[in-house]
């Protein structure tokens, strides 16, 4: 009948003959079903409302089903005005009857499952019956078992080669671990393996045996940075071929077919495929969202296994919201979650932490004591005295081989200046200045000079820390929180190829970031103060995330209380993991910025174009990229913003010269759509 009525509109709310909200005549006819649960009749409200401009506001909905001249145009050819009004008058109150808040965010939870199903099913229709090929290209992944028996035969053939070493040893033990908890049954486990312990694929093998055991979907891997997922999903494909995982970001290259095909594309829309590997911006922001495009998915991660990959990285002010969503994903939905990290966080509920989680279960048993055998790294903690940059550039120059990570670009800079300076020779610099094509030729040099043997002097700020597979002999790392010092270990005698590698644990002239990264440092400088503190303990992370959690506001946006007054459209827009309402992203002209930019000017905005411009950016403060769109050192195309050549130096060695008060100071953040 919609078809016959809109001529072939089927997805199209009016046509010539004038409009037809099916919504609205959805939402109010659900109210008439006497025979459903009041949730039922809620859901059916807010999901059939909502199915084209999103998931509303409780009262934005209830404004929306008042309004006379609405429902006159609904209920066009189904009942009269006059008994649509009756109707309304008679039942006013349509919130469920009074209950907990834990109750209502559990119904609030389930109704975005039903709009979810629906918008999802609406899609999917529409497209079989205007192109049945995009809709054959969804069919023909491999099943989970398929998956399971190739990561299997892989893993067998990694060790079959492997050397006897301490370090094959443990990784042969932990995936031993892994493979008997995954009989065990669905729930909340965390995977606590220190770096070298063969993570990446202990993760994924026992996802999918879990996922096989339990007849699961799917695995979802989500990971905090995008460099950390392109290096994971290229492990997953190795082990289980191009055809098995989508990976799903928004700096997906379009141009490498083992990465985006018409495929992939499809089934990036709505993940009905046995293993995803995304960014947790994308995981949690499409759980919590009220599009119709990005909630669409939800409804799949139903009946899922979620590996949260470095789990500690999951933002603090939103950690009530997003723990809430696991448990209730856990409690109602079938699905099973892994926080996996060497630096576990204390996420377990406690007398100071009602916000966490109940029975978590650690696949690696303590007696197989991996942190101890897989030590790898001496810690240097400092004495109180701040070492100003001139005085550490004296040290760092005694090394030929060394990195240095400091807390903000401005050291990072100084620093290497001064190092230049005292050895005679060029230190490489890292940071959030630099856009990332510029980063990875630095990463490109880096190794380079390394094959030649040549001296390697590194200074950078914290985002060498997030998934940038570098390995020194010695590491100086500003005082901060011990997770980030942790992840700084991480880059000392990575590969295990020395006896011990040593990180010099320093105070600097300047302090962190406001905020966690600084609330971090306090936390950590009472508990080395309160006696020995070891890196190499699982305990110590425990004891540091426990300090650190209560301090800290972990429902900063009061998400909770709005869930249960059923906001949905306020919680999409407030749901942000990553905070960049402040900044915005400027293309730096460097590499092929001409070339894009000329294309763009000629061809016009469209997706490829986008995603080469990508690593052409650098995030400043939208003030001051304001001020530049006004003054002409910055130009906008199609929607782009484009520093012009020549107005703000943009530094072959040091990236973007711009005050650096006026630049985003979440070094370690990728922003992913």
């Amino acid at each position: 009948m919609i078809r016959r009525e809109n001529g072939f509109k089927a997805h199209i709310e009016g046509d010539a003959s004038g409009p037809r909200d099916h919504s609205t005549a959805g939402a109010i006819l659900s109210r008439q079903l006497d025979h459903l649960d009041g949730d039922v009749r809620m859901a059916l409200m807010f999901a059939i409302a909502g199915h084209h401009a999103g998931l509303a506001d409780f009262e934005q909905l209830r404004r929306r089903l008042a309004q006379p001249e609405l429902l006159e145009s609904a209920i066009r050819g189904g009942y009269s005005r006059t008994e649509a009004a009756a109707e309304h008058a008679e039942r006013p109150q349509w919130l469920p009857a009074p209950r907990s808040d834990d109750e209502k965010r559990a119904l609030e939870f389930w109704i975005r499952m039903v709009f979810s199903c629906l918008c999802d099913a609406d899609f999917l229709d529409t497209e079989r019956f205007f192109d049945e090929g995009r809709s054959q290209l969804r069919e023909s992944w491999p099943s989970i078992e398929e998956l399971a028996a190739r990561l299997g035969r892989h893993v067998d053939e990694l060790e079959a080669r492997a050397s006897a070493s301490v370090v094959n040893t443990v990784r042969r033990e932990i995936r031993a671990a892994a493979l008997q908890a995954s009989s065990s049954p669905r729930g909340i486990f965390t995977l606590t393996v220190p770096t070298g312990g063969g993570k990446t694929l202990t993760a994924m093998e026992f996802a999918l045996q879990h996922a096989k055991t339990h007849g699961l979907a799917r695995v979802i891997v989500a990971v905090p940075l995008t460099a950390i997922l392109e290096q994971n999903a290229e492990v997953y494909r190795r082990a289980l071929g191009d055809d098995a995982v989508l990976e799903h970001h928004s700096a997906v290259d379009v141009d490498d077919p083992r990465r985006e095909t018409p495929r992939t594309r499809v089934a990036a829309e709505n993940w009905d495929v046995p293993i995803v590997v995304t960014t947790t911006v994308q995981l949690f922001e499409s759980i919590f969202a009220n599009r119709t495009s990005r909630a669409r998915k939800l409804h799949n991660v139903a009946g899922s296994v979620i590996v949260l990959d470095e789990a500690q990285a999951l933002p603090v002010p939103l950690l009530h919201t997003i723990l809430d969503g696991l448990r209730t994903l856990v409690r109602d939905y079938g699905v099973t979650v892994v926080f996996s990290t060497a630096t576990q966080p204390a996420f377990a509920r406690r007398a100071h932490f009602p916000q966490g989680l109940d029975e978590m279960r650690e696949i690696v048993p303590a007696s197989l004591r991996c942190f101890d055998r897989l030590k790898r790294v001496r810690v240097e903690w400092p004495d109180w005295a701040p070492v100003e940059y001139a005085q550490l550039a004296e040290q760092v120059g005694e090394h030929e081989d060394v990195l240095v990570i400091v807390h903000r670009r401005s050291d990072a800079r100084e620093l290497a200046l001064l190092l230049d300076e005292r050895t005679g020779a060029s230190s490489l610099h890292l940071s959030a200045l630099m856009c990332p094509a510029h980063r990875t030729r630095v990463l490109r040099e880096l190794k380079e000079r390394r094959s030649r043997h040549q001296p390697l002097r590194v200074v950078s700020t914290q985002l060498i820390e997030a998934g940038v597979d570098v390995d020194f002999p010695v590491v100086y790392r500003a005082f901060g929180g011990l997770d980030s010092i942790a992840q700084a270990a991480g880059r000392c005698n990575r590969e295990g190829l020395r006896d011990e590698g040593v990180l010099r644990v320093f105070v600097a002239p300047t302090s962190p970031p406001k905020g966690l990264p600084r609330s971090a440092l306090g936390v950590t400088r009472s508990m080395v103060r309160e006696g020995p503190l070891s890196i190499d303990d699982p305990r110590s992370f425990q004891r540091f995330f426990e300090q650190l959690y209560p301090v800290q506001d972990l429902d900063a946006k009061e998400l909770q209380a709005t869930r249960a007054n059923f906001n949905y459209r306020t919680v999409a827009g407030a749901f942000r993991m990553v905070e960049n309402d402040w900044s915005a992203p400027v293309v730096v002209p460097w590499g092929d910025f001409a070339t894009l930019r000329a294309q763009l000017n000629s061809q016009g905005a469209n997706r490829r174009l986008y995603r080469a411009l990508q690593p052409l950016t650098v995030n400043v403060a939208r003030k001051s990229l304001d001020r530049w769109l006004g003054t002409g050192v910055a130009t906008e195309v199609e929607g782009v913003a484009f520093i012009e050549p020549g107005a703000l130096q943009y530094d072959e060695r040091f990236g973007l010269r711009v005050d650096l008060e006026g630049v985003q100071t979440a070094e370690s953040l990728v922003i992913d759509e």
